[in-house]
């Protein structure tokens, strides 16, 4: 049986929070030349991130395409952060 597109969400939510290092102190992160804003995508990151979990919280359904969304979004910012060395 396939899983409902709010579990599908709240998953993905977990392993993004999992794979990006979001508690890393900005001293770490802003280390001078960079490949984008490294800062600057974790935090639009974790406010994407977090406004699902508020949704998904008042049980909202998420739609196919914005999971999809999400992924993507995530993948474009762990690599980004993999071209800075933060991954």
């Amino acid at each position: 049986m396939k899983p409902n597109t709010q579990t599908v969400m709240q998953e993905l939510i977990e392993q993004v929070r999992g794979a990006v290092p979001f508690d890393r102190p900005e001293a770490e992160i802003c280390t001078g030349k960079c490949v984008g804003c490294p800062k600057k995508l974790l935090e639009f990151l974790d406010q994407e991130l977090t406004d699902w979990e508020i949704r998904l919280k008042d049980e909202e359904t998420p739609k196919l395409g914005e999971i999809s969304r999400l992924a993507k979004t995530s993948k474009k910012v762990h690599k980004a952060l993999a071209r800075n060395g933060l991954v």
